[in-house]
């Protein structure tokens, strides 16, 4: 029988990502979980065990510890000020005394990569992460623990004020601590040593720290990033005014990572996050083709949306097929800012007739609302240098996936039930038009309409909010036409 692994915390960062690698690499996985019901809409939740409880419970621990082979602990408290260690301490101590008390064959701890101070010049925060550490390994259980420092992922806090930071702020003053090294690692890297750490010789207990194969700044992040993203390079001031509180306040004005994450975030920040060693080579080598470079784990981080799939990135139906891919689990703040204009439409008419409608947008047959906003749209992305409305359809009745649709392309096509346009126009961002097609019970259709946008940088934000009234013409009027064209009503007309 394959081995039986516990993690908790399965609806964070790391524990959402690490649950199906454990499965595909054919262990059987409990989680625990202080609300099941959070875990519904998660891919892989039909897959695991559920034990109900709360991490300071000592008897939901206990349960959860039975018959386990290596239990993953990536807790970590929400907490402020003293009462943060001594929750921690409290957590950490049940789950040692619980795991040893069950033979648990190993214990994974993923805690941050701690700076070569005294613990009374550390913070708050990377203090309690090296405690929890010692209280596992001083359990009796075996265990690996695991320090890094920024962890490149979407949906990770750290990579998520990063980005926030580069794409809102073009030119920014800056606390000294941007001048810190650091040592990021990928999510991708940080998942493959969790799942391999299963392996490790049982006489295996101790620290050992990981991190990607570049040290650099967080302004040189910054850049790197504004780079990757295509973005003009960040104009950076450091200054020596800023204490960490005061960062945490301007962190949380400038990007909406909440305060209470902002704040160990930064501080941990303060002293340099550069690995002193690599000895779990000895024991995990580097993957062939070598530990994941910043670049490429930030370009995996926005994969996507440079790839623009749309569904399986803001859809929590996907089986993620990437670390970097989005959990529904993931906090509202994560992932980028992403706008959108959603317009849902009731039909009496059949989904095949809304289909028809849906097919034929644009070209000769306009987009059933607001011709003059649309010919305003085209003549301004001629004026910039875009294709505007001239390519038109290439067949009035029905498209294929690849067809200029004017200045869209067809991105995706399901007949009957989805259609999704990538727009080609200049702007600085990406942009979607999808139409979603449910059938009703009474024979008739629901019609989803909606336009998704991704900024690139401040204009894209910028950009977007300017041209958000007029949404308020085009698109309701948009979707309403669509499905009285559908119902044999002159629509048409509209257009």
């Amino acid at each position: 029988m394959s081995r039986l692994c516990l993690v908790t915390g399965p609806t964070g960062y790391v524990g959402g990502r690490l649950i199906p690698r454990l499965l595909d690499a054919g262990f059987r996985v409990r989680v625990l979980a202080r609300h099941p019901e959070r875990l519904r809409d998660l891919p892989w939740a039909s897959q695991v065990e559920v034990v109900a409880g709360d991490a300071g419970d000592a008897e939901a621990v206990q349960r959860a510890l039975t018959g386990v082979d290596i239990a993953y602990y990536l807790m970590h408290s929400l907490q402020e000020g003293a009462q943060l260690e001594i929750e921690e301490r409290h957590l950490a101590t049940i789950f040692a005394k619980a795991a040893a008390e069950e033979h648990v064959g190993r214990i994974v701890y993923l805690g941050g990569l701690a700076p070569d101070v005294p613990p009374e010049k550390m913070s708050r925060h990377m203090r309690s992460r090296a405690e929890v550490g010692s209280i596992l390994r001083g359990s009796g259980v075996p265990t690996c623990e695991f320090r890094a420092a920024v962890v490149i992922g979407s949906g990770s806090a750290s990579f998520e004020m990063l980005r926030y930071l580069t794409e809102r702020l073009p030119a920014m003053i800056t606390p000294r601590w941007v001048r810190q090294k650091t040592q990021p690692i990928a999510i991708r890297d940080v998942l493959r040593y969790l799942v391999l750490a299963a392996d490790l010789p049982p006489d295996v207990n101790r620290v050992f720290e990981i991190g990607g194969p570049e040290v650099m700044t967080y302004q040189e992040m910054m850049q790197r990033y504004a780079s990757v993203a295509e973005l003009p390079k960040r104009l950076i001031l450091p200054i020596n005014l800023l204490s960490p509180g005061l960062s945490s306040h301007w962190v949380g004005l400038v990007t909406p990572v909440p305060r209470r994450i902002a704040r160990p975030l930064v501080e941990s920040l303060r002293h340099p996050a550069v690995c002193s060693e690599h000895d779990i080579a000895q024991y995990i080598p580097d993957p062939p083709e070598g530990l994941l470079p910043f670049d490429t784990a930030v370009e995996l981080a926005l994969l996507r949306v440079r790839d623009a799939q749309v569904a399986t990135r803001w859809s929590s139906a996907s089986y993620p097929g990437a670390p970097s891919d989005p959990l529904p689990s993931d906090p509202e703040w994560s992932g980028g800012s992403i706008y959108s204009d959603v317009r849902t439409v009731t039909t009496p008419a059949s989904p095949q007739q809304v289909w028809a409608s849906v097919e034929r947008i644009g070209g000769t047959n306009g987009y059933y609302s607001s011709s003059f906003l649309w010919r305003a749209r085209g003549f301004l992305d001629r004026l910039v240098g875009g294709v505007g409305l001239r390519r038109g359809r290439r067949d009035p009745e029905h498209v294929v996936v690849g067809d200029a649709v004017d200045f869209w392309r067809v991105e995706e096509r399901v007949p009957g039930h989805l259609l999704r346009l990538r727009a080609e126009m200049k702007m600085p961002g990406l942009a979607w038009l999808e139409f979603v097609i449910e059938p009703t019970p009474t024979g008739g259709a629901v019609l989803t309409q909606r336009a998704i946008f991704y900024p690139r940088g401040l204009s894209g934000h910028a950009y977007w909010w300017s041209i958000a009234p007029f949404h308020r013409f085009v698109f309701p009027g948009m979707a309403q036409h669509v499905v009285e064209n559908a119902e044999g009503r002159p629509a048409m007309a509209a257009a």
